[in-house]
């Protein structure tokens, strides 16, 4: 084995196929589900303490910085949703080729955008 290879450590030119981003966003999408997922559940905890604990997150919920935080957790879960799909597709045996992988990424980006749309429409 060539010891004396060259070896490209800056990560920001390295060529990545748009697989692996689609990759790489699945996972980002999962830990922002997660925390997004907590953030909810002492939301939903804190609306159900008392009818004026309710008011007052419905009234905070108004602000455009709740709302943000509402979307970006409704556009984590479109993607994984839509990133998982497409896993599920490719378990089944559909798309497992190069070009199969590669137009398998592509729709599930498209997808994945028009849902985040969709839920920027809803939530504003």
């Amino acid at each position: 084995m060539n010891k004396n290879r060259p070896v490209n450590l800056d990560i920001a030119t390295i060529k990545l196929p748009i697989t692996a981003y689609v990759s790489i966003l699945h996972r980002v999408s999962g830990v922002i589900l997660f925390a997004g997922v907590a953030i909810l559940l002492c939301m939903l905890d804190a609306s159900l303490e008392s009818p004026e604990s309710f008011a007052a997150l419905k009234e905070g919920l108004q602000n455009p910085i709740y709302q943000f935080f509402i979307w970006g957790t409704l556009a984590a879960l479109a993607y994984h949703m839509v990133a998982g799909i497409r896993h599920l597709i490719m378990d089944m045996g559909i798309g497992e080729t190069l070009e199969g992988g590669q137009s398998g990424a592509k729709i599930a980006l498209v997808v994945a955008v028009v849902l985040i749309a969709l839920a920027g429409v809803w939530v504003w």
